[in-house]
């Protein structure tokens, strides 16, 4: 099995790999859930304030063509922490609670990056939201994580109880725990707990992976933060109102994290990446800027995310750059940076050259985009895209034709040139016949669950 060889491959050069840990930085993954294009500051919203998330932006470099893997939470996040096209690791849809409902299964053999530097030397946590697995072997700490404080599962369907369909999956490693609090705070907490503990074992480094579950629904700001937003903008509906108060309570606790960070001393050995997991949800009030669409789609608007990495005294604080990136790049990046080894066969490549303000070559002359999804509006069928160049061609629903778009020339995707670029239409249509055949090496639901219908 791939993960097992690898595994065993990194435990025999295990002794090196701790001797060099302790000169390695420390890396810090900030996720958010649902975070649209267009709803920070630093992005162009002029109706909200987030002042800590431009803050830690603007110490580093901002991407303006950061793209989630998927337009919906489990795919990004199977591809992230693989490197994989998501389809490769079992996850090309949401995995939900229930069997009828659950399009994706994260296959046992996946490496994680989590997996790749505990064996390198690094401590490895998650703090927040999880949503590749409610058991083993499909845990946080079955997949590579020493410590793991949070949530197992897709949504919570209450911030403060913090259940989904009734069950709790608030977890301390494998203990199942009953908290009190806002998710958002709790999970601010827990990371700076987790940081002021690793300031006291400076000679291991850390990777921290914090998820957190804001801004997605059900869109429930604490209170307090809600006033504040209607006394500031009394015409703002309250959609979005409620939105925009959840976002900035976010931003308040990315920035205490951020303090904590400062405070322990850790700030300076310490990249960050901050990114979202996709698009924002539209009718929730979110905000994609001039994007077309948004969450569950493949126009740009679900899939372009705001993007960031930080790394004091190696990228330079102010820059920006409009190289394109997916999610899943950030696994090689990463390890990079950690001057760990990558391994062989991933989907995804680094762009720390480009980080670090050197000239680099695209990553790939194609860009992949898929979901998969049930009920009527899907039918289990997929949805996709690919991204050539300037040249899109999607198909955002199963039962519609595929459109093609020059994203150079129409950004908003509003021009569908199917019929004016024929030749584009059919080489980009090939191409994406052959990643789906890629695709269909990997199973994606779990073996046994699923029953055939006579």
């Amino acid at each position: 099995m791939l993960r097992v060889a690898l595994l065993f491959a990194l435990l025999l050069s295990l002794p090196t790999e701790m001797t060099r840990a302790a000169d390695r930085p420390n890396l810090l993954v900030i996720l958010c859930d649902d975070l649209g294009y267009g709803d920070l500051s630093s992005y162009g919203a002029d109706d909200l304030q987030s002042p800590h998330i431009d803050k830690l932006i603007s110490e580093g470099m901002k991407f303006t063509n950061f793209y989630a893997n998927c337009p919906v939470c489990s795919p990004t996040r199977a591809a992230l922490l693989t490197g994989q096209y998501q389809d490769r690791v079992g996850v090309p849809g949401v995995i939900r609670t229930h069997s009828e409902n659950n399009w994706g299964y994260l296959t046992p053999d996946s490496t994680t990056i989590a997996d790749v530097l505990k064996a390198a030397g690094y401590h490895t946590a998650i703090v927040g939201k999880w949503h590749l697995g409610y058991e083993k072997p499909n845990r946080p700490n079955d997949r590579g994580f020493d410590h793991f404080h949070g949530f197992l599962g897709d949504m919570m369907d209450d911030y403060y109880h913090h259940r989904r369909h009734d069950i709790n999956y608030m977890r301390l490693n494998e203990e199942t725990i009953t908290p009190e609090g806002h998710a958002t705070d709790l999970f601010t907490n827990w990371s700076c707990d987790y940081l002021k503990e690793r300031a006291q074992q400076p000679e291991k480094p850390f990777f921290l992976y914090l998820a957190y579950n804001a801004p997605h629904t059900p869109i429930q700001p604490p209170e307090d933060w809600l006033e504040k937003v209607r006394e500031r903008e009394p015409e703002m509906t309250e959609t979005r109102a409620k939105l925009v108060a959840l976002i900035e309570h976010l931003d308040h606790g990315i920035g205490q994290v951020m303090d904590c960070l400062e405070q322990t001393g850790l700030k300076e050995n310490t990249l960050v990446v901050f990114t979202s997991d996709n698009g924002g949800q539209l009718n929730a009030g979110a905000n994609n800027g001039p994007l077309r669409d948004g969450k569950q789609s493949v126009y740009e608007g679900g899939l372009k995310v705001p993007g960031a990495v930080v790394w004091p005294g190696k990228i330079e604080a102010g820059s920006s750059t409009d190289f394109r990136v997916l999610s899943m790049d950030l696994f090689p990046t990463l390890l990079a940076a950690a001057e760990v080894d990558i391994p062989d066969g991933l989907d995804s490549r680094s762009f720390l050259p480009t980080l670090q303000g050197e000239s680099q070559s695209d990553l790939r002359n194609h860009w992949f985009f898929r979901r998969r999804e049930g009920g009527q509006r899907y039918g289990g069928k997929t949805i996709e895209a690919v991204i050539r160049g300037e040249w899109k061609l999607l198909q955002n629903s199963p039962f519609e034709p595929l459109e093609l778009y020059n994203l150079k020339q129409d950004p908003e995707e509003k021009n569908n040139l199917a019929k004016k670029a024929p030749r584009i239409f059919n080489e980009l249509s090939a191409a994406l016949r052959r990643q789906i055949q890629y695709y269909g090496e990997v199973p994606w639901q779990k073996p046994g669950v699923i029953e055939s219908v006579d």
